[in-house]
């Protein structure tokens, strides 16, 4: 069937990518894409993210009866893979992420099925080991396409991995988002008259929340309407919470954990942060921005400084320069006007990367590799 798409997602918990995966794969399937969407991941695991009755949900694992863990379990994997895309016989193969694009590449081999493999950051900021570097280099240059999510990005696979044939492509900024559970209403959290400083995202260490957090505290005591906001999960949870606890900010910085209703918390909010030591293309920033949130953050390697218009839309700030940022920061907390005629220029970003806009990038895409098959 030439309007069949197999994706391949590493897993569909609760993170950026597999937000985007969501996205599309329903995306795809209401514009006539038969879509079958696989989990490639040895366990099972849970789909945080609701998909469309026309999306065809699998998980990898229940194709393989065997049990074995680690590197062992690669090769029932694989196998089960390879027999699953010559069974189907797709149009394309979408892959997500570097382990899971290799090991589509490699599935294929031998079967003229095209593959897009999707780089979801950039590589630089996180350097694998020398094997999946090396089986990178192999294979990427099989691919049909090898998307980038910038043209620093691209610029990367270009240096790196000549044989590859690359293209930018960016994640859709989705507006207005959908609701998922568990839902928490910001009334439930924070007064109606304290305005919000918001920070989204997993509480894990690239994130940069303990900076964040140390960084309000020079901040708190100049501006007393104000409380930082951060909304997500993860290992330093804890970590996090003593150090609010030692710094006596409890009641001034609120962690109410993992929301579904993440939208209602862009709208609550008056001023967004990006904290992050890396970033591919931050889904949150773009959705803040997409609800009329001016943005302050750091302006790492790639994906910030694609969506703020510095000094139009938010401040970009050196990269782990809290200092800076905190005078950014204090500059739109006190200045009301000056912070509402960016929130108000921030709204653009809807249109700029909007998903009927990436929808049309992917369909070029996915309609060249289904004329490539047909050829072939």
């Amino acid at each position: 069937m030439l309007k069949k798409i197999i994706f391949l997602v590493s897993s569909m918990n609760s993170g950026g990518a597999e937000r985007v995966a969501a996205n599309l794969a329903n995306a795809w399937a209401s514009n006539g894409y038969n879509v079958t969407l696989v989990v490639t991941y040895s366990g099972r695991g849970f789909c945080f993210y609701p998909l469309s009755k026309a999306v065809c949900f699998r998980y990898l694992a229940d194709e393989i009866s065997s049990a074995v863990r680690g590197w062992l379990a690669y090769l029932p994997r694989f196998f089960a893979l390879r027999r699953l895309i010559r069974k189907e016989q797709p149009a394309v193969v979408v892959s997500f992420l570097t382990n899971v694009n290799v090991a589509a590449l490699l599935a294929t081999w031998g079967t003229r099925v095209p593959v897009i493999a999707c780089e979801r950051t950039y590589p630089p900021q996180l350097p694998l080991g020398k094997l999946w570097s090396q089986l990178r280099r192999w294979t990427y240059p099989r691919a049909w396409r090898v998307t980038m999510l910038t043209s620093e990005g691209l610029s990367w696979l270009r240096q790196e991995i000549p044989g590859a044939r690359g293209v930018v492509m960016p994640n859709p900024v989705v507006y207005p988002l959908p609701v998922y559970t568990p839902e928490l209403l910001p009334d439930a959290v924070v007064a109606s008259e304290r305005k919000v400083l918001l920070a989204v995202g997993r509480m894990s260490e690239e994130k940069g929340f303990s900076g964040l957090i140390q960084m309000f505290l020079s901040l708190a005591h100049q501006h007393m309407q104000w409380d930082l906001v951060i909304l997500g999960d993860g290992p330093l949870r804890d970590e996090l919470a003593q150090q609010i606890e030692s710094a006596e900010l409890g009641g001034r910085v609120l962690m109410p954990g993992r929301v579904g209703n993440v939208g209602a918390w862009y709208e609550r909010a008056d001023l967004y942060v990006l904290s992050s030591r890396v970033e591919g293309f931050p889904n949150t920033l773009g959705e803040a921005m997409a609800h009329g949130c001016a943005a302050v953050s750091f302006d790492c390697d790639t994906g910030p400084r694609d969506l703020i218009r510095h000094e139009v839309d938010g401040l970009l700030v050196p990269p782990g320069d809290f200092g800076a940022m905190a005078q950014s920061l204090g500059r739109l907390m006190q200045d009301d006007a000056l912070r509402g005629q960016m929130a108000a220029r921030a709204v653009d970003v809807r249109e700029r990367y909007s998903m009927e806009r990436v929808l049309a990038m992917w369909d070029e895409l996915i309609a060249d590799a289904r004329q490539q098959k047909r050829s072939g």
